[in-house]
């Protein structure tokens, strides 16, 4: 089980956070689409470093088109050599459709044609065939030579897709090269449901398990002293409220008997009472979702939860 790290969105610090990362022994160093582009940074991260591979966790595809991001995933892994991972979400329908404006339905389906026109964009540009992709919610068919960037040089930016459901999992299974598995997991959940249904989607794929890497990133809460397990406590209790107040994620609260918590929480979203929704998790449920430890033992906890299973691990802990 390898590591991963996370990159700010800071362009003016991430280089050196990026070099750091590498100099540490990391695999790879993601960053997030939340109130900053995610791409910007890696272009950065690139300059800094030379092994170190450099990925979006995650990148909301339905925010943009297949074309748009075939350029932005073929351009950073061209300047990378070949260290770009294209991590993409869904999202949910009011961000689509009321935040970036876009549209929205069978976010699963969608989701294939949006994988398989990437690959049929990149076909083209690598054979030079012409680009004939023509699905319910995606068609390409126009690529002139003028737009056209010709053959990678460093082959193609690897594909990872964040799922939670099943039909998103069965998505990831058959058609990407790694599964970023939900924060919002338990081991539990994890070993004994979504785990045997990926690999099950995979063997009716006909594509062996390890054509698929499983990154995971895990909440850990952790400090030097009280004060700082105290914030990173109410931080990561935060984060399992809101998660918890998400219907596709109820399973999961299920799975463990907590059903009756996704329905509290999802009525104080709608109340607008987002600072209060850590206020539902308490310290059993903390401590079932994330790795609670000090510092020199988080390594071994996530070891033992996620060791046998998981290829690559990351922290989902306090930002610094």
């Amino acid at each position: 089980m390898e590591t991963d790290g996370y990159l700010s969105t800071n362009l003016h610090t991430v280089g050196a956070q990026a070099a750091e990362l590498e100099a540490a022994g990391h695999r790879g160093a993601f960053t997030a689409e939340t109130a900053h582009d995610p791409f910007l940074p890696l272009v950065v991260a690139a300059q800094n470093t030379t092994t170190l591979e450099l990925g979006t966790s995650i990148a909301v595809a339905f925010a943009r088109n297949p074309m748009t991001l075939a350029n932005t995933a073929r351009d950073i892994n061209e300047f990378s050599e070949g260290r770009m991972i294209l991590g993409l979400g869904s999202q949910i329908k009011p961000h689509i459709t009321k935040r970036f404006s876009m549209p929205w339905s069978k976010p699963a389906g969608r989701m294939r044609e949006f994988i398989g026109a990437l690959h049929a964009i990149w076909d083209c540009w690598d054979t030079g065939e012409p680009l004939r992709f023509k699905g319910e919610h995606y068609t390409h068919i126009l690529m002139t030579e003028f737009f056209n960037p010709g053959p990678a040089k460093h082959g193609r930016a690897s594909i990872y897709l964040a799922a939670v459901g099943p039909m998103m999992v069965r998505v990831t299974a058959e058609t990407c090269d790694g599964w970023m598995v939900h924060p919002f997991q338990t081991p539990e959940y994890f070993h004994d449901v979504a785990l045997p249904r990926f690999r099950g989607y995979m063997d009716d794929a006909g594509r062996p398990h390890d054509a698929c890497q499983i990154a995971l990133p895990a909440f850990v809460v952790s400090g030097d002293n009280e004060e700082e397990m105290a914030k990173a406590a109410a931080f990561v209790k935060g984060q399992i409220g809101f998660y918890g107040s998400t219907p596709a994620y109820k399973e999961v609260l299920d799975h463990h008997g907590w059903g009756d918590a996704h329905g509290e929480l999802n009525a104080m979203t709608k109340a607008g009472r987002w600072a209060e929704l850590g206020d539902v998790i308490d310290d059993d449920m903390l401590a079932t979702f994330a790795v609670v430890a000090e510092p020199d033992d988080v390594e071994a906890a996530l070891e033992a939860r996620y060791g046998a299973t998981v290829d690559r691990i990351s922290r989902y802990a306090v930002p610094l």
